[in-house]
């Protein structure tokens, strides 16, 4: 498994958690890095994702204001802070490494994938 995704949990809504993805295979600063997540019956989705160097990030618009997304290419970690989480938030999480200098929201772009940590979103 190239990338390994944690922090996942239990959480009332309006509450926070802070995923990592995190690699001792990869040299994340050659790869952008992006969060999709994936409700039950429902299409895996592009939540956010950081350029390789962090100065570019972007953003699913429901998540924008709540999550950040953050590298630091010398520990080869990529976190989502999750703020004010929503029941809708509830999914899977995924993170995922494209060899490229540009994001992309479409899962058929990347190269590797964690191996999921579920997020609960309690109402």
């Amino acid at each position: 498994v190239q990338l390994q995704a944690s922090g996942g949990g239990l959480v009332q809504a309006g509450g926070s958690l802070r995923l990592s993805c995190a690699s001792s295979v990869l040299t994340f600063s050659n790869y952008c890095i992006s969060w999709f997540r994936q409700a039950p019956g429902k299409e895996r989705e592009f939540v956010a994702g950081i350029n390789r160097s962090g100065d570019n990030t972007y953003y699913k618009d429901s998540v924008k204001g709540r999550f950040t997304i953050s590298r630091d290419n010398a520990e080869n970690t990529v976190f989502l802070q999750m703020n004010n989480l929503k029941p809708e938030d509830t999914a899977v999480y995924y993170c995922a490494a494209r060899l490229s200098t540009v994001i992309t929201t479409g899962p058929r772009g990347y190269d590797f994938w964690g191996q999921g940590t579920q997020v609960t979103v309690s109402s």
